[in-house]
């Protein structure tokens, strides 16, 4: 069974910073190179926004403008594990985290086409 859990979250302060990662079980980076790792965030009351995705040949990295230049995503296939560093984290970051694979970051966006959803790990920045 492919399963995906998400950790790193938490209480930050504004302008801390915070790493999540995103460990697989039941699904091997190595033997599915094609597929790519999105960090979605859903914030009490707001839809879904894709906020990084990373592309499985790790050449192709994209982020939502909000995020830009704060949050850089990266993978370590051999670990099976994706992470997202986040630094300059703002009060509207706060929001549960996901991730979820997809043959390509092409609808990160949204979300569709994205597959073995995690529980999600909760990230709160208190201003």
């Amino acid at each position: 069974e492919v399963q995906f859990v998400e950790s790193g979250g938490g209480l930050v302060q504004a302008g801390g910073s915070l790493r999540l990662s995103c460990a697989a079980s039941g699904f091997t980076f190595v033997t599915h190179v094609d597929y790519a790792i999105g960090w979605f965030r859903q914030a009490p009351g707001k839809e879904r926004e894709g906020v990084s995705c990373i592309s499985s040949s790790e050449t192709s990295t994209y982020y939502a403008d909000s995020v830009k230049g704060r949050f850089t995503i990266s993978r370590d296939n051999a670990k099976n594990t994706v992470y997202l560093q986040m630094n300059s984290l703002k009060p509207e970051d706060t929001a549960v985290y996901y991730c979820a694979s997809s043959e390509s970051c092409t609808y990160y966006g949204t979300g569709d086409h994205f597959h073995y959803w995690g529980q999600g790990t909760q990230v709160t920045v208190s201003s």
